[in-house]
C-alpha cells in the first residue's frame, strides 16, 4: 500500500548533485565506472535551478550518492592509491568495466570538496530577510483563519484545513531554521522565534531542536539515527500488533510526530518534554524545561479558547489544520530519507561517516509548494551544511545541478 501510495503521488528524487574536485580532471579521459563512454560523451540533460525548482527534469537518477570514478588512462599505481583527485581511493570496490553503480560505496570527495565550492554568499544570514518571511506566513495564516471564520461555509472549510497545515508547515520549517541557528546569527533571536513558532503549533522548541541536532549528526547510521531509522529484526519482535500496525500501516505513520514527541521511536526511551530524558545532557536541562512550559502555555491557550469560541469552532479553525501539519511533516521526512524504486543505504560502525549519512537523503521537487514550504525539498545540501539560510538553498544547490557544461566546469 505504502509503495503505491509512494509510487503514484509523482515525488520521485531531483537528480544526483556533482561537487568540484580539488584538482583537475582531463573530462576527455574521465569515465564512469557503469558507462564505457567518458563525461563528453554523456548526453546528460539541461537543468535549471529557480526558486521553484524547474519540472523539465531527468527523474531517472534516484540516488543522492555520487557517481563513481574510474582510473583515468595512464594513471600510475601510486595514483590510484591515493584515490581520485587525492581524495582516497574506494578500497574494496571492485573497478571493473561495465559494474553497476554502487549507492553504498564510498564518495570520492571530501566534505570540504563541496563547502569550497559553493559561493561565499549562500552563508551569510539575513536576520531582516529571516523576519520578513515569518511576518509573510504569519499574515497568511491569520487571513486565513478569518476568512474562513467570516465565511463559515462547509464548502470553504475543506479548503482552508488543507491550506492552513500548509502554513503551520511552513511556519515549521522557519522554526527548524532557528533551530539550525540558519535563521540569523542571534541566538536570543533564534530562540524567541523558534519559541513563538514552534509553540503555536505544539513543538517544543528545544526538545525538538536538540533532538533534530542529533539526527543530523547521526544520520544514516542505523543504531544511531533519531527518526525513521530501520528497525532491527530483534526491536521488531519485541513490537506487540498494535504498534506495528500502526507505525507500518498507511495512514497512521502520517499521524505520528505527537506521539514521537511523547515517547520517540520503538527502541528507544526518553521523551522531549522530559528534561531527564537521554535524549538531553545536563547542560541541556534548562533549555528543556523552557520548551516545555511554553508548549503547556500554548495547550493551556487553546483550552482557553475552546470556551471563549466553542470547541468545535476551534476544532475548524485550529485541530484540523494542526493534524494536516502533522501529515506534511510525517510525509516530507519519510520522502526525504527513504527512496523508492532504489532504497538508500543504511551504515553502522566504521562504515558510517556524516558525509556518506549526509549523501543519502533525497532532494525532492513539490512543484509549487516549494516557495510556500522554504524550499524543504533541497535536503541533501541542508543535510550536509544546515547552517544556509534556506533562501540561499537553492543557488546553493545549483552549483552541482546536472546540465553537462556544468558537470564540465565541476570536474
Amino acid at each position: 500500500m505504502a509503495s503505491w501510495v509512494l509510487s503514484e503521488c509523482g515525488l520521485k528524487p531531483l537528480p544526483h548533485i556533482f561537487p568540484r574536485p580539488r584538482t583537475g580532471i582531463n573530462p576527455s579521459k574521465a569515465r564512469f565506472l557503469h558507462s564505457k563512454k567518458s563525461i563528453t560523451d554523456l548526453k546528460l540533460p539541461s537543468v535549471k535551478c529557480s526558486g521553484d525548482f524547474s519540472r523539465d527534469r531527468n527523474w531517472g537518477l534516484k540516488v543522492s550518492a555520487p557517481l563513481r570514478v574510474a582510473p583515468l588512462e595512464g594513471e600510475d599505481e601510486e595514483e590510484r592509491i591515493n584515490g581520485v583527485n587525492g581524495i582516497g581511493n574506494n578500497k574494496g570496490v571492485e573497478e571493473e568495466e561495465g559494474s553497476e553503480f554502487d549507492p553504498g560505496a564510498p564518495p570520492p570527495f571530501k566534505l570540504a570538496d563541496i563547502r569550497a565550492a559553493i559561493p561565499k554568499h549562500c552563508w551569510v544570514k539575513d536576520p531582516w530577510k529571516s523576519m520578513s518571511y515569518v511576518v509573510r506566513d504569519v499574515v497568511v495564516v491569520f487571513g486565513l483563519a478569518a476568512a474562513a471564520a467570516y465565511l463559515n461555509n462547509w464548502v470553504v472549510w475543506p479548503l482552508y484545513w488543507a491550506a492552513q497545515g500548509t502554513m503551520f508547515w511552513a511556519l515549521f520549517v522557519l522554526g527548524h531554521d532557528c533551530g539550525h541557528g540558519s535563521f540569523s546569527n542571534d541566538h536570543k533571536l533564534n530562540s524567541v522565534v523558534g519559541h513563538l513558532l514552534h509553540s503555536s503549533i505544539l513543538v517544543p522548541y528545544h526538545g525538538w531542536r536538540i533532538s533534530h541536532r542529533t539526527h543530523h549528526q547521526n544520520h544514516g547510521h542505523v543504531e544511531n539515527d533519531e527518526s525513521w531509522h530501520p528497525l532491527s529484526e530483534k526491536i521488531y519482535r519485541t513490537l506487540d500488533s498494535a504498534t506495528r500496525f500502526l507505525r507500518f500501516k498507511i495512514p497512521f505513520p502520517l499521524l505520528a510526530y505527537p506521539f514521537y514527541l511523547w515517547s520517540r521511536s520503538p527502541g528507544k526511551t526518553g521523551s522531549h518534554f522530559d528534561p531527564n530524558s537521554d535524549l538531553f545532557v545536563p547542560s541541556e536541562r534548562k533549555d528543556v524545561i523552557t520548551s516545555t512550559v511554553c508548549w503547556t502555555a500554548m495547550a493551556a491557550l487553546l483550552v482557553g479558547l475552546s470556551f471563549v469560541m466553542g470547541p468545535m469552532q476551534l476544532l475548524k479553525l485550529y485541530g484540523l489544520p494542526y493534524w494536516i501539519f502533522v501529515m506534511w511533516l510525517d510525509l516530507v521526512t519519510y520522502l526525504h530519507h527513504h527512496g523508492h524504486e532504489d532504497k538508500l543505504p543504511w551504515y553502522r560502525g566504521k562504515e558510517w561517516s556524516y558525509l556518506r549519512g549526509g549523501l543519502t537523503t533525497l532532494d525532492r521537487d513539490y512543484g509549487w509548494f516549494n516557495n510556500i514550504h522554504h524550499d524543504i525539498g533541497t535536503h541533501v545540501i541542508h543535510h550536509l551544511f544546515p547552517q544556509i539560510p534556506h533562501y540561499h538553498l537553492i543557488e546553493a544547490v545549483s552549483i552541482f545541478s546536472v546540465d553537462q557544461p556544468t558537470v564540465l566546469n565541476h570536474l
